[in-house]
């Protein structure tokens, strides 16, 4: 029973996702979580004000189920499956991000010095999250999907755009991560 609180080997989740990705190309669907805020926005209406938001989303429901499995999943996975919430990495990087700042590096699953309550009074990281945020929806609408909907349905569907939404996304994380990001932390 200890084998099920432990994270899956890749051998195990790397076919799992390949079998779910056979299946949706079967039946002529892409996997992407971005479509699903589209969607969600369209359902409430934003249709009236934005031509983008005019589509017939009824056609994507089985997307949203999607999205309701990956939040049952995750709590699932959370409470029921883990015997502890903390991220296994590497000590030089808990390190590198203690240096940074980060005192829960190690300690918690996300870094409380962004997601947590505290994060909300300061201004400084209201303003990263903010920029964060905006970023990663123009990027997501211009490159024309999500990290998600790129490196697993298109790369699967071996789409040359999703090859280069790719390299582009983990070219950007790089140049965050060591030259950016250090500047403004």
């Amino acid at each position: 029973m200890n084998w099920i609180l432990q994270p899956w080997p890749w051998y195990v989740s790397g076919p799992m996702i390949a079998l779910v990705m056979f299946l949706l190309i079967m039946v002529g669907k892409n996997f992407g979580m971005s479509s699903n805020l589209r969607t969600m926005c369209t359902i409430c209406g934003a249709g009236t004000k934005a031509d983008f938001f005019k589509f017939d989303w009824k056609a994507q429901k089985w997307n949203l189920i999607v999205v309701l499995g990956a939040i049952m999943g995750g709590f699932i996975g959370s409470y029921f499956l883990s015997s502890d919430t903390v991220v296994a990495i590497n000590s030089k990087t808990i390190t590198d991000l203690n240096a940074l700042g980060f005192a829960s590096a190690g300690k918690a699953y996300l870094p409380t010095e962004l997601f947590g309550i505290s994060a909300l009074l300061d201004i400084k990281s209201l303003f990263v999250l903010a920029i964060g945020g905006l970023l990663v929806g123009f990027g997501t609408r211009y490159a024309g999907g999500c990290t998600s909907g790129h490196a697993i349905s298109g790369l699967s569907n071996l789409q040359l755009p999703s090859l280069i939404a790719v390299a582009g996304f983990f070219i950007g994380g790089l140049v965050m991560t060591h030259f950016i990001y250090p500047l403004i932390f």
